[in-house]
């Protein structure tokens, strides 16, 4: 609701959430705010007049795309994840075409409609192997040392961060070094770590730079962090937040490292195996080569440009 109108468009919201998995209070309002949200979409598709309707698989996206298909707006739903939502696998029935970013998702939604692209990712991650000098600069770190980047998303990774900050005497025994993006709300708690290897930013803004010095990266696997880490082609702990719909980052992680392509270390199991996992990794080059040859074999650098074909296709289909 901020970004949208800082990038000169207007924004339009719904009253709807989704639905609790326990009983609460907040259920019984569902039915109004659904009658509520489909009345609202209503008017904006008759004002609007789109050409097509795009879903992301939030929920506000049922009500929209579900009266947008109802006026014969062509509708197309890209689904992020390993494991489709409830609101795409919903909306499925509704849709002419299905975006995916991982392979098998048949499983979930009709063949047909079902199209491999990837996600959308920043483009300036393509070239991230050739910027390790200029990270190196930029960030004062030493070349001889090895790096690690830590990401638990902007607004940070509470057990993540408690997981560094647990073992900052590791990493200053090993001499490695840490580039901590430790989340705006927890950079009080945490920004006095910094020391001589231990680097804590509330938030990274040159992440091309970042990546391009790390050694080896430590992250959430959400559906986007996944795919950008697919192109940065580095080796990969992923430790997926159990916490969110479905758990599908555990999900996301799973379909990498079953393919051998990155480490999958649960949240539950991070402070008793984490220091034998860096070991591990950090003593066997052969291991951190090919991890990050299998991560980097699964990216899928054209997904934008594949995604508005299959927008423009849909276009011109209904001219």
């Amino acid at each position: 609701m901020q970004k949208i109108p800082q990038a000169g468009y207007t924004i339009k919201g719904l009253w709807i959430a989704g639905l609790q998995r326990s009983l609460t209070l907040k259920n019984a309002l569902f039915p109004f705010k659904l009658i509520s949200s489909l009345w609202t979409s209503r008017k904006i598709i008759k004002s609007f007049k789109p050409d097509v309707a795009i879903g992301t698989g939030g929920y506000a996206s049922a009500p929209l795309l579900k009266m947008a298909s109802l006026r014969g707006v062509p509708c197309l739903i890209q689904e992020q994840n390993s494991h489709a939502g409830i609101t795409n696998k919903w909306l499925a029935s509704h849709v002419q075409s299905i975006c995916t970013a991982y392979d098998g998702m048949d499983r979930f939604f009709p063949k047909s409609k079902v199209k491999l692209t990837g996600n959308p990712v920043r483009q300036d991650l393509l070239e991230v192997h050739s910027n390790r000098l200029q990270g190196l600069s930029f960030f004062n770190l030493s070349a001889t040392s090895k790096t690690i980047l830590v990401l638990g998303g902007s607004l940070g990774a509470k057990k993540i961060n408690e997981l560094i900050d647990a073992h900052l005497p590791y990493f200053k025994k090993h001499e490695i070094q840490v580039l901590w993006q430790c989340g705006k709300i927890y950079a009080p708690t945490y920004q006095d770590r910094t020391q001589e290897n231990i680097q804590v930013h509330p938030y990274i803004n040159r992440m091309d730079l970042a990546y391009g010095v790390a050694d080896v990266i430590i992250s959430r696997a959400g559906a986007l962090s996944v795919s950008e880490l697919c192109l940065v082609g580095k080796p990969v702990i992923f430790i997926p937040s159990p916490n969110v719909a479905e758990d599908h980052q555990t999900k996301n992680a799973l379909s990498i490292s079953q393919k051998n392509a990155a480490i999958l270390l649960h949240e539950k199991d991070a402070l008793g195996q984490f220091e034998t996992i860096m070991d591990d990794l950090l003593g066997d080059s052969q291991k951190q080569n090919q991890l990050g040859a299998a991560i980097l074999a699964l990216a899928k650098p054209q997904a934008t440009k594949d995604i508005v074909d299959q927008i423009e296709k849909l276009i011109h289909h209904n001219l």
